[in-house]
């Protein structure tokens, strides 16, 4: 009989523990399916809405604000006249927002250490003297020639102080002569040197940027300098110093736009809007000298005559490079090979724009 119940009572239990476990399963299967459903429905509401967005986007694409987050980073010098009149004005920021970029200026004193940002690949684009993109190149950055400025063989110039024995170039033979290292003044003294008849190895180069050589220059430590406008024409107001030799019939002097190989190849397009502005300024800089200088003047901390002078003895143009231009480039990184300041030759053909 005891065996019988609790047989009775092992049935039972075993019916509730099944039940149990049924109701357990529906209730779970049940979960499961909602919380699946409810996946499924917002999966498909986010497809739905990605593809309507990218057909609505397609189709009628919003002209009125940038579709993209992209920065054309500038390298300049506060000196360099149509890039800081551009920053300036605020005209370039404003014809790129519609396509979605916008622009970071960086100030640099001179050229050379604008091309070591942009081998860093910190810079897209900039403007240089003749000498710098050719030492860079040689060093392997990826840079690209896509326009020139005629600038002026006499916007650059190699001084004496007024009261130098000095009287000419060849006088400068064991003189210690300061320039920016692969700037274009670096062109001009080797030029001027080999013209006199001696060597580069005939003087003592000091190595310094313009406002370390103007105080070198003022404090008797060096012999000679070599410099360009604004900074040459800010000398000769305040120091009446001598020229030795200007940069006529020994450098053309010409500025050089660059950019980045990676911009160009990725933005064609923008970049030839860059330039577009870049002209525009370049043209009203030409008819306007004056403007320019009073323009200028307070962000320079440079007197408005000094920086009338050096307009006017100067010229504007952003220029599509011709062979002639390219001839010029390749002559002066034969002759810095020649003399080994560049560790090997380049072929500057081999990074000029050919824009469409």
């Amino acid at each position: 009989m005891l065996r019988k119940v609790a047989n009775t009572r092992l049935v039972n239990n075993s019916n509730s523990f099944l039940k149990i476990f049924k109701w357990q399963k529906i209730r779970i299967f049940s979960l499961l399916f909602v919380v699946g459903l409810s996946l499924s429905l917002a999966v498909s509401a986010c497809s739905s809405s990605s593809i309507e967005g990218s057909t609505q986007t397609a189709q009628t694409p919003n002209k009125s604000s940038p579709t993209t987050n992209s920065v054309v980073r500038i390298g300049y010098q506060k000196a360099g006249t149509v890039l800081s009149l551009l920053k300036a004005k605020g005209n370039l920021e404003k014809t790129l927002t519609v396509s979605g970029f916008s622009v970071k200026w960086t100030e640099f004193p001179s050229g050379p250490p604008i091309l070591e940002a942009m081998n860093a690949g910190s810079i897209d684009f900039a403007y240089t003297g003749e000498a710098p993109p050719i030492f860079a190149q040689a060093a392997g950055t990826p840079l690209v020639y896509v326009a020139y400025d005629p600038w002026s063989p006499k916007a650059e110039a190699i001084l004496v102080p007024k009261n130098s024995p000095l009287k000419t170039v060849a006088d400068l033979k064991g003189k210690k002569v300061a320039f920016a290292k692969g700037s274009n003044t670096n062109y001009l003294v080797v030029n001027a040197l080999a013209k006199a008849g001696l060597a580069y190895s005939d003087i003592k180069p000091t190595f310094l940027q313009p406002a370390d050589a103007r105080a070198a220059f003022e404090g008797g430590n060096i012999d000679a300098w070599a410099i360009w406008d604004p900074y040459l024409s800010v000398a000769e107001k305040a120091l009446a110093p001598r020229t030795l030799t200007d940069a006529t019939g020994l450098a053309p002097n010409r500025g050089y736009y660059l950019s980045a190989k990676s911009f160009v190849q990725s933005h064609p397009d923008t970049l030839k809007t860059v330039l577009a502005e870049v002209k525009k300024t370049s043209d009203w800089a030409k008819q306007n000298p004056s403007e320019v200088a009073k323009f200028l003047s307070p962000a320079l901390g440079i007197d408005i005559p000094a920086l009338e002078a050096a307009e006017h003895r100067r010229d504007y143009g952003v220029l599509p490079i011709t062979d002639e231009v390219i001839a010029g480039q390749q002559q002066i990184a034969d002759a810095f090979y020649k003399i080994k300041l560049l560790p090997k030759q380049v072929n500057v053909k081999e990074i000029v724009w050919q824009a469409n």
